[in-house]
């Protein structure tokens, strides 16, 4: 069984770093092809002492792989060269991308989609949306710090003392908690709100403090997502918000909604009351934002704020962001690879495969897109 890695216009990161494939080709029967020249981040020399071949033919490799692991979906035309029956791996946004799941359909490709693994216990070392969100939650604060005219920590000096910079994380999801604690590091004063009062504890406990706002009923869902909130509920949300908002030096947004446009929660009447030269990060850009006025892949200013609003936040740190990413793929693998038939085993019977498996043997198995598409 061959596992094959091919190039990706325009992502810095990689779907396998040289420690992966060490542990994959120790599995009976398993080899890893790798494109030629695949990243900047390795040298092809280290993928082949790690025990990679190297192939610098792109349809070769699509010809020969059985399974391809990717960091984004790949392209409809590459999936037409893989051969019925290939297992294609990424993060694939399938809610929207039902164009994609057709393709993989009629050419008899099986695909998982890294975004559906469950959010369980045994599937925490291959949920890559978590591992790459608290790396987005990291690179948050350090854009703004770098942005901000203003230092983080408390200084006192000759001068006089410099009090500490106020940080307003909306969200304590994996990205909010990871802003958090790295604000807190940097030595700023943390304030953060979450729609689930659930998450007050986790909060407080890495020394911020968690914002009230009596929302009526909210709560989350069963993988650990926050509901989404009704049109009253958000201008509620707003109203209370403002303060905080308009008292912040830094405000990071993640409300990020899963298959669904993400909600504008920082209006202009918002940033009117913020401080000209305040910062807000806005991690939702590439779902349309949580502020009015983001602008994907650019730094705007809105009312003097500065508004960072990047697509792919983990690929600033991709180094990191490969090395775990990898370590999801070859966790996942490993987890259903079978000694017997020396393959992936696609059982629907395991709570795992059944929730991120999306197409197999021609087919749309998946039953949460089933009926988003209406099949």
């Amino acid at each position: 069984m061959k596992i094959a890695v091919l190039k990706e216009s325009n992502e810095p990161r990689v779907a396998l770093v040289p420690n992966s494939i060490k542990k994959l080709i120790k599995l009976d029967g398993i080899e890893v092809i790798i494109e030629k020249g695949l990243t900047n981040l390795f040298t092809d020399e280290e993928y082949e002492k790690s025990g990679a071949k190297l192939i610098e033919n792109r349809d070769e490799l699509l010809k020969q792989g059985d399974i391809f692991l990717w960091v984004n979906e790949p392209k409809e035309s590459d999936v037409e060269k893989m051969k019925k029956g290939a297992l294609s791996i990424s993060f694939m946004v399938p809610y929207n991308n039902k164009t994609l799941v057709k393709k993989f359909i009629e050419c008899g490709v099986n695909s998982i989609s890294m975004e559906m693994i469950p959010r369980t216990t045994l599937a925490q070392k291959m949920d890559a949306l978590s591992s790459q969100a608290s790396l987005a939650g990291y690179v948050a604060v350090i854009l703004g710090a770098n942005k901000l005219d203003r230092i983080f920590p408390m200084m006192m000096t000759p001068a006089g003392t410099i009090s500490p910079a106020k940080v307003f994380v909306i969200g304590a999801g994996v990205a909010g908690l990871q802003a958090i604690a790295t604000a807190k590091r940097l030595g700023a004063r943390v304030e953060a709100f979450d729609t689930r009062p659930v998450v007050e504890e986790q909060v407080t406990s890495l020394g911020a403090k968690f914002i009230k706002i009596d929302l009526g009923e909210t709560g989350q869902t069963k993988d650990g997502y926050a509901k989404p909130l009704t049109e009253e509920q958000l201008k509620k949300q707003r109203e209370a918000m403002a303060k905080s908002c308009a008292s912040a030096d830094l405000v990071i947004t993640t409300a990020k909604l899963f298959g669904r446009k993400s909600p504008i929660i920082i209006t202009k009447e918002i940033l009117k009351q913020m401080r000209k030269g305040s910062v807000i990060v806005d991690l939702a850009a590439s779902t349309g934002g949580n502020v009015e006025g983001t602008v994907l892949n650019q730094d705007t200013i809105v009312e003097g704020v500065h508004i960072i609003g990047l697509d792919n936040f983990p690929g600033e740190v991709a180094f990191d962001a490969s090395a775990m990413y990898s370590s999801n793929l070859t966790n996942l693998l490993m987890h259903f690879y079978n000694k017997e038939n020396k393959n992936i085993i696609l059982d629907q019977s395991d709570e795992i495969i059944e929730g991120c498996l999306i197409t197999k043997d021609g087919k749309l198995v998946n039953k949460r897109l089933k009926e988003i598409y209406n099949l």
